[in-house]
């Protein structure tokens, strides 16, 4: 047989043994057995070595779904903590032959435009943290094997979910400033829906309720340096006994309630301790360097992608929290006032 000056196609080999190109793609799929001839499945085979055919397997894995290509989506609004989670996830999957697409869902505009032209088609599977659970439903997302971050365990959509111990992180956070002698606190909440949020709002007024005379007033804020700025100066200017610690649920809110404190004329953390969550670059670059929660983005992605991989595998992901870290810095102190 003449060979082509471009590369063969099924087609081709499917006109040279005189078959179908679905018979073509059945006997080179190995899928052959009980629907055509041993006789014919030889032809095409000969046919295929002849023309030198080698089928594409890029969209082959594309058709099967098996591109060794994860999604992983994430909020756009904390993006210095997920892209830690990104290169985490993405170590792992490298070492594994897979491949991560990061996917920031869009902040209020709604649930984030399919990325694929079918993601079921494009892709083995998906990570997702909680806070961009919207846009699961977009890509069909829920549909794959899905791995869930900071999610609630008992309602989770995916297969398998992988939580840092946020509870512990605020169980820290709380016993550092009763120890300072604290008891009237202000927790400064962010506004957003998701069960990240919730749990630190929940330990904390649970961790408040053990020890007598203490109080605590919540202010919701975005999470945004202005958001923070305006719900805290908000608060702060409320009549009666002003707090004495902050508790901020991450460390982009306390850096907008550092600029709040102070247009008052209070001093941190002579007047005010404010604590954080997360222990971003910024909690080094403020003035006091902030006290906050180290949370391991990196692990946490790390983690996630492990737990996917034993998805996928039929495997039992590792179990347990990730550990969280109470990082002691300037902007806690005993308070001066009684």
């Amino acid at each position: 047989m003449a060979r082509s000056s471009t590369r063969p196609t099924s087609r081709d080999v499917a006109q040279a043994a005189g078959v179908s190109q679905a018979a073509v793609s059945l006997v080179l799929g190995d899928k052959w057995r009980g629907r055509v001839s041993e006789a014919t499945a030889e032809r095409v085979r000969e046919a295929a070595r002849d023309l030198g055919y080698r089928p594409n397997l890029a969209a082959r894995n594309l058709r099967l779904g098996h591109t060794r290509t994860v999604l992983l989506v994430v909020p756009a609004l904390t993006t210095e903590f997920f892209a830690g989670v990104y290169t985490g996830a993405a170590r792992v999957a490298a070492d594994h032959g897979f491949g991560v697409v990061l996917y920031p869902s869009p902040e209020g505009i709604g649930p984030a435009r399919d990325p694929f032209a079918s993601a079921q088609a494009a892709l083995d599977g998906v990570i997702a943290s909680s806070m961009a659970a919207d846009a699961l439903t977009a890509i069909r997302g829920d549909q794959l094997p899905l791995v869930m971050l900071d999610s609630d365990p008992s309602g989770s959509l995916g297969a398998a979910t992988v939580n840092l111990d946020i509870a512990d992180g605020i169980r820290q956070v709380a016993a550092h400033l009763l120890d300072l002698g604290h008891r009237r606190f202000l927790h400064l909440a962010a506004d957003v829906p998701s069960w990240t949020f919730e749990v630190r709002a929940r330990e904390l007024a649970a961790q408040l309720d053990t020890v007598p005379g203490t109080s605590v007033r919540t202010a919701h804020a975005p999470i945004s340096i202005d958001g923070a700025l305006t719900a805290t100066e908000a608060a702060l200017a409320t009549p009666g006994p002003r707090p004495t610690a902050l508790v901020c649920d991450d460390d982009k809110l306390a850096a907008g309630a550092y600029k709040a404190v102070r247009r008052l004329g209070l001093r941190i953390p002579d007047d005010i301790s404010v604590t954080g969550l997360d222990d971003l670059g910024l909690a080094t670059a403020i003035d006091p360097e902030l006290t906050t929660v180290r949370l391991d983005a990196e692990l946490f992605g790390e983690r996630g992608m492990e737990a996917l991989l034993a998805v996928l595998e039929g495997r039992t992901p590792q179990e347990g929290d990730i550990p969280v870290e109470l990082v002691v810095r300037g902007s806690t102190a005993p308070p001066s006032t009684p």
